[in-house]
């Protein structure tokens, strides 16, 4: 073998050690990445699986407190003239502690606003990274923060919010296809203009995304009073979430 083809030899096998590094490199990445999220899942779910199995719901106890949605996907909660106290929930429809704070707190949230003792600010943001179970997690998560942009009435953002959190897909399985997204908002009563073919066009799923990622919190779901994270034995407990708000408002 010449010196010509010993060189192109020897560039080939770094050239192929460099790839097999940065390829390894990468496996370790998203290895570091989702062992953070299951590390993350489990504490947060010591945390709120405890509280929640030791809570009684409350009963919706009448008519809901205005709900207005505003340009960057939020959805404020509030009689008017009620400003304090905030509650910030911040959201992903994906995400299964987040269904689980609805099913467990999610009426007394309702009923505080409607009692005019709490503003509620609802953030749907997507959390889960791209590399998760195939990008799956992350794609079911955007269709449907994606598809709440396309409503703009309020009570009808409100019904969609929570069918969606009922219809939860699992996190290993496609979910949140948009015909059955477009039939679930119908059924909820949502009349939007366009709301088939905004949700079917995913057109907001930017939106979403580029909302999400100018907000700072370490997971979902993420409950602030008064800008301040909530520890979630009180997010899901519902007695200990309506005494929190109401001290907060004293």
């Amino acid at each position: 073998m010449g010196k010509g083809a010993r060189d192109q030899s020897a560039r080939e096998r770094i050239k192929a050690q460099r790839e097999a590094e940065r390829k390894q490199d990468q496996r370790r990445r998203i290895a570091t990445i989702a062992t953070v999220g299951i590390v993350g899942l489990a504490a947060v779910g010591a945390g709120w699986w405890y509280a929640a199995s030791r809570s009684t719901p409350e009963t919706i106890a009448q008519s809901l407190a205005p709900i207005t949605v505003t340009s960057d996907g939020t959805a404020v909660m509030a009689k008017p003239g009620v400003d304090r106290p905030v509650i910030d929930i911040f959201e992903d429809f994906q995400c299964p502690a987040c269904k689980q704070l609805e099913e467990t707190s999610g009426s007394t949230l309702k009923n505080l606003a409607a009692e005019g003792k709490a503003k509620v600010v609802f953030h749907p943001v997507t959390i889960f990274p791209e590399q998760m179970n195939r990008g799956i997690t992350r794609a079911n998560s955007v269709r449907a923060g994606a598809a709440m942009r396309c409503v703009s009435d309020g009570q009808q953002w409100l019904a969609l919010h929570d069918k969606l959190f009922k219809e939860q897909p699992s996190e290993q399985a496609e979910g949140f296809k948009v015909d059955d997204i477009v039939a679930w908002g119908e059924a909820a009563g949502v009349t939007a203009s366009g709301f088939a073919e905004c949700v079917t066009s995913q057109k907001e799923a930017k939106a979403h995304l580029d909302y999400g990622a100018t907000i700072k919190i370490q997971g979902t779901p993420t409950v602030r009073l008064n800008g301040k994270d909530l520890d979630n034995r009180v997010a899901f407990n519902p007695q200990a979430l309506r005494e929190a708000v109401i001290n907060a408002g004293g």
